[in-house]
């Protein structure tokens, strides 16, 4: 029997504006709207603004197509506290101050808004936000709801950043003379060394704004009633099982669309080239698919010696490069001549629908900054990676890719950029004799997590245990 409406779970969902946790967490979104939730979105300003802007066809409400498919999902926006034209790419400490300082009392005013409005009709039971904010704990417990945090990076950083005190005790972290050997004292996190962890547990500043951010957060975190983790349990169950004992810790992802490469709401900041024509050109897996995410950025020097390593492999090669992957202010960072010099061969475009590309047949491999979003799509699909981390989760989601699970290859094994090293691993990598090994290790991989997405895989099975969990709780 259907739960009258005012039974329903209803959640308000306040996703990181980044492009990175947005897409995971509409899927998250959708998923749970289509177990019997009701869903109040809710996007800030500048997010929604880029979105529309990127796919004018969606006009105002991003979650229209979603509702005319059945799902409960309200949407609506709130102030990060800068102006919507600011430039967060070029300005990141500026950002991400304001989140720190201001957002929060622009999401306080929306919740309280929200809280009011619903109380007649579906009241909000629950308050769903992205991990590394650091005000949930504080704003649930003044609106009497309950609050599930969402983590949408693997179980191991969320591990390492929840156990930064045993760190900093141990003397790994935020000391004068910083440990350099293994650390071996992290509950279920094997022998780790220190710089495979996150790029801000490595750094000794740790004044920074990001640091207030992440320490600040799993403070907050702490209090939560649950955390819903986009990883799925048999790849990470030994970092997982520990957790458990101290936080009602569930594995539910890879969190995907149902139609792999095609979600009903609309999530790209940029419109996307479509290369699909070019790509049915193309020999099955002869293809290296290239690019560093929708944030991080790459120095110009490193971007020219992988220019030219792309250059020198004479491989088939699709490379999305945002226009302010060096710089907002550097829109032209390709060595002069490299694209008239690879034309034959290779397209290079500002931005794509990745999962549509990665699915087609022709790509081989991925040239990565091993962002999690990625990592998850690219072993879904079956393609091997090859690693480029740039900062914060990357290098711990690197180990997991080469160390951990051998589905990829290091780009330049910790040291200096250099364009032949480029064009060597691209072509072990792309090799059909030499990256065997990495394709059979990535069909391994993917096979476990199709398994945790089955009807009753530990994924499907986790969800379920948590939104009866959740409902027990609202009952009591």
């Amino acid at each position: 029997m259907a739960e009258s409406d005012n039974q329903k779970p209803h959640a308000i969902f306040i996703p990181y504006p980044l492009q990175g946790h947005v897409i995971p967490s509409v899927e998250l979104a959708i998923k749970l709207a289509s177990r019997g939730f009701k869903i109040t979105f809710v996007n800030t300003q500048s997010i929604h603004h880029h979105t529309s802007k990127a796919q004018p066809k969606t006009g105002g409400d991003l979650f229209a197509a979603a509702r005319e498919a059945g799902h409960d999902i309200d949407y609506t926006t709130v102030s990060d506290g800068l102006p919507v034209e600011f430039d967060r790419s070029l300005n990141h400490d500026q950002f991400m101050a304001s989140l720190l300082h201001v957002f929060s009392a622009h999401v306080d005013d929306v919740v309280g808004k929200l809280v009011k409005s619903s109380a007649s009709t579906v009241p909000v039971t629950c308050l769903i936000a992205d991990t590394f904010f650091v005000w949930p704990g504080k704003v649930a417990k003044k609106f009497d709801l309950l609050y599930v945090s969402f983590w949408t990076e693997p179980a191991l950083v969320y591990s390492l950043y929840y156990h930064v005190d045993l760190l900093r005790r141990n003397g790994h972290f935020a000391c004068h003379d910083v440990r350099e050997d293994n650390i071996d004292y992290i509950p279920g996190v094997k022998s780790i060394d220190p710089s495979d962890m996150m790029s801000y547990l490595q750094e000794t500043d740790i004044t920074t704004v990001c640091h207030q951010i992440i320490l600040n957060a799993f403070k907050d975190v702490r209090g939560a009633h649950y955390v819903l983790c986009n990883t799925a349990q048999e790849i990470e169950s030994e970092t997982i099982a520990p957790l458990h004992g101290k936080i009602p810790f569930y594995a539910i992802g890879p969190i995907f669309p149902n139609s792999f490469n095609k979600s009903i709401v609309a999530t790209s900041l940029w419109s996307e080239s479509d290369c699909s024509q070019w790509l049915n050109t193309k020999p099955n897996g002869s293809v290296l698919y290239v690019s560093f995410g929708s944030y991080a950025h790459v120095s110009k020097c490193d971007l020219t010696e992988i220019a030219n390593g792309l250059e020198l492999s004479k491989v088939n090669f699709v490379w999305v490069l945002r226009p302010d992957i060096v710089s907002s202010e550097d829109t032209d960072p390709l060595p002069s001549g490299f694209k008239e010099r690879i034309s034959d061969r290779a397209i290079i475009i500002p931005w794509c629908c990745q999962k549509s590309v990665l699915a087609h047949p022709a790509i081989g491999g991925f040239l990565t900054h091993c962002g999690w979003n990625s990592t998850l799509e690219s072993i879904w699909c079956g393609v091997p990676l090859l690693c480029f981390p740039l900062l914060t989760d990357q290098f711990t989601n690197r180990k997991l890719i080469v160390d951990d699970w051998k589905v990829g290859i290091n780009l330049c094994d910790r040291k200096v950029v250099r364009s032949e090293g480029v064009s060597k691993k691209i072509n072990h990598l792309m090799d059909e004799k030499s990256g065997d090994e990495f394709r059979k290790a990535v069909a391994k991989v993917r096979k476990t997590l199709e398994d945790a997405l089955t009807p009753n895989g530990s994924s499907e099975r986790n969800i379920d245990t948590f939104i009866n969990d959740l409902k027990t709780r609202i009952r009591k």
